[in-house]
């Protein structure tokens, strides 16, 4: 499998999201506007859940729905993230692998993302993140020198503005939405203030 590129939006959503529920497991799926190839590009990303991580019907309603709507908008499921209740766990629990086996039905070089959550703090050097492909039919660590995360000083930057700001309060997942059919899942509010945040015009990339 080849590289796989996490952009600053779907990296900021995601620890937004884990943020937001320090105590409790969360999930998201993986999105990329990108043509099928080689490489992956992680675009974007859908927050999930953060209760009943493995509540099966929920899931698959997330599923379709994010599905549907990545049909209209000219994106697809590449991937699977999640970060679990305990900071210290970075493990794929049997949740994670069977939602990422799902996925990799329909996407051959899907990959599985699980947050460190140990290395989740402002100024970490590197991406506490901790990726998995599907190898030999099983899945396995990817090499971390086929990940990259373009600006990674840029990236954290940004994110620590979002978190200082409490703009985690803006990110509405899967979960949310089914308590208040009037919150956006898609996050284009939060998604907007982001892609403001990167914008060359604010001296990032």
């Amino acid at each position: 499998m080849g590289e796989v590129e996490l952009s600053c939006l779907a990296y900021a959503k995601m620890f937004l999201h884990a943020s937001q529920h320090p105590r409790s497991s969360v999930n998201g799926l993986l999105l990329s506007s990108s043509p099928a190839g080689a490489a992956v590009c992680i675009t974007d990303c859908v927050p999930l859940l953060h209760s009943h991580l493995s509540l099966a019907p929920v899931t698959q309603l997330a599923l379709t729905q994010v599905d549907v709507w990545c049909s209209q908008t000219q994106q697809r499921i590449v991937g699977y993230y999640q970060a679990n209740a305990c900071v210290s766990d970075s493990s794929p629990t049997p949740c994670a692998l069977k939602i990422a086996e799902k996925i990799f039905e329909q996407c051959n070089n899907a990959v599985l993302l699980m947050i460190d959550g140990e290395k989740m703090y402002p100024g970490c050097r590197v991406p506490p993140i901790v990726m998995y492909e599907r190898k030999d039919a099983r899945w396995t660590l990817k090499d971390k020198h086929t990940i990259m995360l373009r600006q990674w000083e840029e990236t954290c930057s940004i994110v620590n503005q979002l978190f200082s700001s409490g703009d985690q309060t803006l990110l509405v997942d899967f979960d949310s939405h089914l308590d208040d059919i009037t919150k956006d899942w898609t996050n284009q509010k939060l998604n907007a203030k982001i892609m403001e945040l990167i914008s060359p015009a604010n001296g990032n990339v």
